[in-house]
């Protein structure tokens, strides 16, 4: 599925990827480099650009081996991800290793009797010097079942129908950029504003209505093309894109490319033969589309629009930027946005997603400790590691980073000057498709604007104080409500309910942590009522608890803790609210909601 586009440089580094053996889920790789340095150092980066945790990838390699001509080559391991290979300059050398894969997500690889899938951050070793020189992929079939294929976003050099042979990237950023999907999939293609769109998808039962996925992708590219691009659809960057998504039973995640995306969903959120292709869309499904959204925007908005700080990637180590609530944040306000004008969603559908991600925000303690530009530098240690007091600390910049958009866009239209979309375009001009900062945003706002927003900025992305969501909204038509969250959301914990009810975690000041509960905590029952009317229930699910309160606020809640067995009283104050949002005016909403230029 890689263009046809030929190089005509040659490749100075080359890969061939096999697998060794799909049982023991080992990949094995033979690099060749045509020419090397004296004592040439190769290493695994550390972290995939997308994902900002450092995942230790070398932990996966094994047997590595060097030879020049017919004679080994010794080898010196430096750190935990580079070694030296004392190599003599100028003559050819061959590394062959071994890659365990057995991850499902998107970040890493995997292999089995039912599929593979890889990441050159995984898989392919860097060789220091060379990595702005042409590479080449080979993907070999031998050892597959002969229904098998591959599928990547690399330029084909030569290849089967199947898809196995040689492939080329321009460098090694490119390389690593382009996963691979082995298996027996099923594959669609379309066209959207003149660009070619394959999607292949892995898992799927024989449910699986492949032909509306496809018709509704291509809404969904069709309408992100015009957004950035609108009656000049040439310009995209793309010139091609692949979809991969496999289906599992649980799952649920993606990671963007430059020309393709690797996803992740239940295989229930799948659109099924005979369902109805008209009304509301299914929770699983909208969650599925606002995926595909997500990550085909980030073609534009980080994979060419970008953090400074990301110009050149540095794969061993942190690559901090303060930038993530952008990137992230305002790719997650258009991802939903973009579905209703892709006519994929109804206004109602849309105020309520809305309202989800502002519930969220406003029902995370953390958002009062930590701003979204202090979120995105914390990455690395925070948000790719949740504990449980992670809702206590820190707030989401994908969250928040959407509602600061939203605040932005309504902002900019009350004006009656501009957009948030127009700033995007701008930006997108300003900074040519490649790395900006905070200044180039505030430079687009000012200039587009007629005035600073940096006190905006500074207040709703550098500090903690709740975004002016309710004053905006009711500018633009919305009616914005409180009112009593459910008795659930009053307890403010999180639980697992695999084999009883396990407390995840426990927010701060809510009444759960009032009450005593700690994470871990096995919640076992409830005590309602005094004297001759206590009754005492045992708890399944945390949806008896309505049951057997009934208009009651208080109980006794019984826990195991470290196999102690705890009493301990809970009140459910009416303290937590949640937001509901609906249309209050017509016209501007649908004014917002369609794009439309502000009058």
């Amino acid at each position: 599925m890689g263009s046809l586009t030929h190089s005509t440089a040659p490749a100075l580094v080359g890969y061939v990827v096999r697998a060794l053996d799909l049982q023991a889920h080992l990949f094995e790789v033979t690099l060749t480099v045509a020419q090397v340095e004296a004592d040439q150092v190769v290493s695994l980066p550390v972290w995939i650009p997308g994902s900002y945790l450092v995942r230790e990838f070398a932990k996966h390699l094994q047997g590595l081996q060097a030879r020049q001509g017919n004679k080994p080559v010794a080898i010196t391991q430096r750190d935990k991800c580079s070694w030296q290979i004392h190599t003599k300059a100028g003559k050819a050398l061959v590394l062959k290793y071994q890659v365990y894969a057995f991850d499902s997500s998107v970040r890493t690889a995997w292999l089995d009797t039912q599929r593979g899938f890889f990441n050159g951050t995984s898989l392919c070793l860097r060789v220091h010097g060379q990595e702005d020189t042409p590479h080449q992929l080979g993907l070999s079939n031998e050892g597959l079942p002969k229904d098998w294929q591959a599928a990547t976003a690399l330029r084909a050099q030569r290849v089967s129908k199947r898809g196995f042979g040689d492939y080329l990237a321009d460098s090694y950023d490119e390389l690593v950029d382009s996963p691979v999907e082995l298996g027996a999939f099923w594959r669609g293609e379309f066209v959207a504003a003149g660009i070619k769109h394959h999607f292949i998808v892995s898992g799927a039962s024989a449910s699986f209505d492949g032909a509306r996925l496809l018709a509704d992708t291509q809404a969904i590219c069709e309408a992100e093309i015009s957004f950035w691009h609108g009656r000049q659809p040439q310009q995209a960057p793309q010139r091609h894109y692949l979809f991969m998504l496999n289906a599992v039973h649980d799952g649920y995640g993606g990671l963007e490319h430059r020309h393709s995306t690797a996803l992740i969903c239940k295989r229930a959120d799948l659109p099924r033969h005979g369902q109805a292709k008209s009304g509301a869309l299914s929770d699983g499904y909208t969650t599925l589309l606002g995926l595909i959204s997500h990550e085909y925007f980030h073609t534009w908005n980080v994979k060419r629009l970008r953090p400074a700080e990301f110009a050149r990637y540095d794969y061993a180590q942190e690559n901090y930027t303060d930038l993530l609530w952008f990137f992230e944040g305002f790719t997650s306000y258009f991802d939903v946005l973009l579905l209703r004008r892709a006519k994929l969603i109804d206004n109602a559908h849309y105020l309520k997603l809305l309202a989800k991600t502002i519930n969220q925000v406003l029902q995370t303690p953390g958002r009062q400790l930590q701003s979204v530009a202090q979120s995105s530098r914390d990455a690395w240690v925070k948000y790719y590691r949740q504990d449980e007091n992670t809702a206590n600390a820190t707030v989401s910049y994908y969250t928040k980073g959407a509602l600061v958009a939203l605040c932005l866009d309504l902002s900019l239209r009350h004006s009656g000057k501009t957009s948030l979309d127009a700033v995007m375009r701008a930006l997108w001009l300003r900074c040519q498709g490649g790395p900006m900062t905070q200044d180039d945003l505030l430079a687009v706002l000012a200039d587009l604007s007629g005035q600073s927003y940096a006190v905006q900025v500074q207040q709703w992305v550098h500090g903690t104080a709740d975004l002016p969501l309710k004053k905006l909204l009711k500018q633009h038509g919305i009616h914005y409500e409180e009112e009593s969250a459910s008795r659930l959301d009053q307890l403010g914990m999180k639980v697992s309910e695999q084999q009883g009810i396990r407390v995840k975690s426990v927010l701060r000041a809510s009444a759960a942590e009032q009450a005593g509960f700690a994470a871990g905590d096995e919640w076992l029952g409830v005590a309602t009522g005094q004297g001759k009317t206590t009754q005492r229930w045992r708890l399944n699910k945390l949806d008896d608890l309505a049951t057997y309160l009934g208009s009651d606020t208080s109980c006794r809640a019984l826990v195991a803790r470290d196999q102690r067995l705890l009493t301990l009283p809970l009140n459910l104050p009416d303290t937590v609210r949640s937001v509901t949002l609906t249309v209050a005016d017509t016209q501007p909403v649908n004014a917002w909601l369609d794009g439309k230029r502000p009058a």
